[in-house]
């Protein structure tokens, strides 16, 4: 594995439930702030998806990904639901679930 998609995974573990980022947050957080497509890239490989909570991660817009690797928008919609993440019309509020750190 590489230093960049072990980076995104370490960042991706920290998210805390019931909050999301996008892709291009936890690229700016890896300090590379244009690499969101490979964010992106490294969460549908993601090698532990019990443990590096991949469903966590939105479009900048809030939509949930059709391309979600573990099962679809479905199973991440109820991923983030099951959190108290409220999903309306395929989308989370970013304004209210975003992680501030």
């Amino acid at each position: 594995m590489n230093d960049f998609y072990s980076a995104v995974y370490e960042v991706v573990k920290r998210i805390p439930r019931g909050k999301v980022l996008s892709y291009g947050d936890v690229a700016r957080l890896v300090g590379r702030p244009r690499s969101a497509r490979q964010v992106g890239w490294a969460l549908h490989v993601n090698p532990q998806p019990g443990i590096i909570p991949c469903h966590r991660v939105v479009f900048k817009d809030g939509r949930l990904t059709d391309g979600f690797a573990f099962g679809g928008i479905d199973v991440q919609c109820e991923l983030l639901k099951s959190e108290g993440v409220e999903v309306e019309d395929g989308a989370v509020d970013m304004n209210k679930y975003r992680w501030n750190i």
